[in-house]
């Protein structure tokens, strides 16, 4: 075997890949989100598949709060793993 074809198999398991997607989840959010959103986000904290996102601008908290269930499935779509299951936003 190759070595690239065993670390695709290495990265493609459910606890690495899962692992690998929460270590990329404030550029994701960048991405989801765009630049001014991710620049006052001042918390972007995973435990047990709950994503806790804290806002300093009212204004776009009030905006994201709405938005929590598609970017929970945007989140999981862009990881490619179930990685969160609720948003809450602060």
């Amino acid at each position: 075997m190759l070595m690239g074809d065993l670390l695709e198999e290495f990265f493609k398991r459910p606890y690495i890949a899962a692992k690998v997607a929460e270590g990329k989840l404030p550029d994701t959010w960048r991405e989801i989100v765009g630049d001014r959103a991710a620049d006052v986000t001042t918390e972007l904290r995973l435990e047990k598949h709950i994503l806790y996102v804290r806002i300093q601008s009212s204004v776009l908290r009030s905006e994201l709060f709405y938005q929590r269930e598609a970017l929970k499935e945007e989140i999981n779509r862009r990881s490619g793993v179930r990685l969160v299951n609720a948003v809450i936003i602060r």
